[in-house]
């Protein structure tokens, strides 16, 4: 991967960064020095479109 290095230099001053879901991102992100805040995230229902709806409408507080 590319070090990103001088770009967060001209970018001024340290990057932090949230990373959502992709591990390999922030490990490579830690590797390069840079604080990462890694939190396990996947879509819900595995990302399957029609699940995500039916489980939507178990949420719904008003039931419409």
């Amino acid at each position: 991967m590319a070090d990103f290095r001088d770009l967060f230099t001209r970018l001024g001053g340290e990057i932090r960064v949230i990373n959502l879901g992709l591990e390999s991102f922030a490990e490579t992100l830690e590797a390069m020095g840079v604080p990462v805040l890694h939190v396990q995230w996947s879509p819900p229902a595995g990302g399957d479109p029609e699940r995500a709806r039916l489980l939507s409408l178990l949420d719904d507080e008003d039931g419409s």
